[in-house]
């Protein structure tokens, strides 16, 4: 009755209590788990104790930069040597004091910037790994090798010789400095007006070297070219007619030029089939047959006789006499050649007189040439897979001549004219207008209002 009386917490305490939660334990069926399987080593058992272990260890080795019981007494231990405060005291009063300074304090940020752990970083692998570490060994051995035998390899030699080069390049440059030349400030507001060298050259302000292509003009027509006075509103008669002339050369011009083309594409009375032509054509080749037959016969009877005379062996006495024939013909070629060095000596004022008249034609000739060039700087160059055609002329007719500037009828384009201009003086390429080509055909469709009215 005394154990009913005491209260909760007291029971629990006792030794000899045993819960009711404990009972119902025990009394529980308890799993049976099959541990031969992986996935069941972490669910079905209790690492708790190995987890407090491993976390253990690893704030020691944070802290103190390993395990404790691994490292030795004088690691962990010191020996302290000062002594004892009353001498220190005795000495602080014999001593006159000095103001004490605080001692500096690293800041916040570099604290927190600092690393807490006192665990050494990994070493890097990388860092002790060589790229392409065989390939460098073995040039390097056969470099060895070259050295031994006193031999230059091809690249080498052109190093050697750009270093030549970088060389002299570097005493040009070296020449340009000269420290005791004047100072010159590069962010200055108003900019020197200066012919030095090294001034413009440091500065930026040396312009860039044009080429002297780019000086050269395309062409040597002007860019507006001025009409002839026939082409005026008011013009005099006999300009107006020779305008007009011109027109009509340019006209017959293109005209004998489609005429051949017609020519060209004609068919001639002589091509025309007749009875006859195609009769002929039909018997051709029935009549010939027989004598073609006995042509190859006899061809192929004078190539056996031919091969039989070819087989037959030279004696030596013909041998001997071809070779005398060549000694001969080499003898005789020789003589000649003397004779016609010998001849030339008398031929002394003919030979001056064609070396001059040569001379002559060549300059005549580079004469021409030149005045071809010139000729042919004012006329269109061929710049692309199409020709350059002329606008045609805007020449008006007699009767079509107006008597007063506000009466005239305007002719021609201004844009056209512009560009034609361009493609004439070889600034753009001729170019014909892109022709439209349908992908897709047309669909035709019959709406509901033109059925109605259909």
């Amino acid at each position: 009755m005394v154990v009913a009386t005491m209260p909760k917490r007291v029971r629990a305490a006792r030794p000899d209590f045993v819960s009711l939660s404990a009972s119902t334990e025990s009394l529980k069926q308890r799993k049976r788990v099959n541990k031969n399987k992986k996935k069941n080593w972490n669910k079905h058992s209790d690492i708790n104790d190995i987890e407090k272990y491993l976390d253990d260890v690893r704030h020691e080795q944070r802290t103190t930069g390993g395990l404790l019981s691994e490292k030795s007494d004088n690691a962990l231990f010191f020996l302290d040597a000062r002594q004892p405060e009353d001498t220190e005291a005795n000495v602080a009063e014999s001593v006159p004091r000095k103001k004490k300074r605080k001692p500096s304090r690293p800041l916040k940020i570099d604290l927190i910037l600092q690393h807490d752990s006192k665990i050494p970083p990994p070493k890097d692998i990388l860092a002790y790994q060589q790229p392409n570490a065989k390939k460098l060994r073995r040039i390097a051995q056969k470099a060895e090798q070259l050295a031994a035998k006193k031999t230059v390899t091809r690249r080498q030699k052109a190093l050697l010789k750009r270093q030549q080069v970088d060389r002299v390049a570097e005493k040009e440059t070296t020449k340009l400095y000269n420290p005791n030349r004047e100072y010159y400030d590069i962010w200055e507001q108003n900019t020197k007006d200066s012919a030095d060298h090294w001034y413009l050259q440091q500065t930026g302000k040396k312009p860039v070297k044009r080429p002297e292509k780019l000086k050269e003009r395309p062409s040597a027509l002007p860019a507006v070219e001025v009409i002839a006075p026939g082409g005026s509103y008011n013009p005099d008669f006999f300009s107006h007619q020779a305008l007009l002339k011109d027109a009509h050369e340019v006209e017959v011009k293109k005209k004998k030029e489609e005429d051949k083309i017609e020519r060209q594409l004609a068919v001639r009375r002589e091509d025309t089939a007749t009875e006859e032509t195609i009769l002929q054509e039909q018997v051709e080749g029935l009549v010939e047959e027989e004598d073609d037959a006995a042509s190859i016969e006899e061809e192929e009877d004078d190539v056996a006789t031919g091969g039989i005379v070819l087989a037959q062996k030279k004696t030596e006495r013909q041998r001997k006499k071809e070779k005398a024939e060549k000694i001969k013909e080499h003898k005789l070629l020789s003589d000649r050649r003397k004779a016609g060095l010998q001849q030339q000596l008398f031929q002394l004022r003919s030979i001056k007189s064609s070396i001059k008249h040569q001379e002559q034609k060549t300059k005549d000739k580079q004469k021409l040439r030149e005045a071809e060039k010139e000729a042919q700087k004012s006329q269109p160059r061929r710049l692309g897979r199409l020709r350059f055609q002329p606008q045609d002329m805007e020449v008006q007719l007699s009767h079509e001549l107006s008597s007063s500037l506000r009466q005239l009828k305007p002719e021609g384009s201004v844009l056209k004219d512009r560009f034609k201009s361009f493609q004439k003086r070889n600034l753009i390429e001729p170019r014909e207008r892109a022709k439209f080509k349908r992908r897709l055909k047309l669909k035709y469709v019959e709406k509901r209002a033109f059925r109605e009215i259909s």
